[in-house]
């Protein structure tokens, strides 16, 4: 069992994991979140050139991939959009890899349709129920919400015209206008990784989740507009954040 990482047990492990001429070359099954899609396909190669590794991912909300290991479904390493749900798969340890934000696209108040994730179940749906619950605009907005498979399928929604509006990760949509939601109501959005207990391929899913830890692959979080973990909170600011409201546009 792999306890939990410090930061130099994590260099530690880079060393041994990626430096080290006796690793044999394996394949990691990687289940993480749609939201991480971009990013992941990114970091692949970096890793694949280090270790030689074989790097598959299959995308999805992070509570369908939890239902597919739980059900038996191969994979090595489980990289969720929460940790309620990484918390529903048994793991090793995880370790909080990235945080992000909430984007509100459209107007929410004028808008017919607005597209999020499943509300009850998808971590974006989640966090945006979340937001809107604390902002109290989740009554006036819950008739509209048009529940998505996951966070990407309500972004498609909206750049196809299907819906008026919709709230996604910020690092979904970079480039659209919109406003990304920070202050005292905004969610905790961290995402958490783990090696899953009954992996068939576990040194290659413990370098897999290590080389996420490090410098080379935080360099490309960050540039697909991801933010590094948060320090944890006191009880009395948990779920919220230290910056000021946000002044949403309706």
């Amino acid at each position: 069992m792999v306890g939990r990482y410090s930061s130099n047990p994590v260099r530690f492990l880079l060393a041994t994991f990626l430096l080290a001429t006796s690793v044999q070359a394996e394949e990691v099954a990687v289940a993480a979140a749609a939201s991480l899609q971009d990013v992941l396909q990114a970091i692949a190669p970096l890793y694949e050139a280090k270790t030689h590794d074989k790097v598959v991912c299959n995308f999805g909300a992070s509570s369908a991939l939890a239902r597919q290991i739980r059900a038996g479904a191969p994979a090595d390493v489980f990289f969720s959009a929460d940790e309620v749900t990484m918390r529903s798969v048994s793991t090793e340890p995880p370790q909080i890899i990235v945080t992000n934000r909430l984007k509100i696209l459209g107007n929410l108040r004028t808008a017919r349709r607005v597209a999020i994730a499943n509300p009850n179940a998808v971590p974006a749906g989640v966090y945006a129920r979340q937001y809107l619950e604390r902002a109290g605009l989740w009554r006036e907005v819950a008739p509209k919400v048009i529940p998505a498979e996951n966070v990407r399928a309500a972004l498609a929604a909206f750049e196809g015209g299907n819906v008026d509006a919709a709230i996604v990760y910020a690092t979904d949509a970079p480039k659209l206008p919109g406003v990304v939601v920070e202050g005292k109501n905004a969610p905790d959005i961290r995402y958490p990784a783990a090696v899953v207990r009954d992996a068939r391929h576990l040194a290659a899913g413990r370098r897999f989740v290590a080389f996420l830890q490090s410098k080379e692959a935080m360099a490309v979080f960050t540039r697909f507009g991801f933010l590094p973990p948060l320090r944890p909170r006191s009880s009395k600011t948990s779920g919220t954040t230290s910056t000021p409201p946000a002044r949403l546009r309706w």
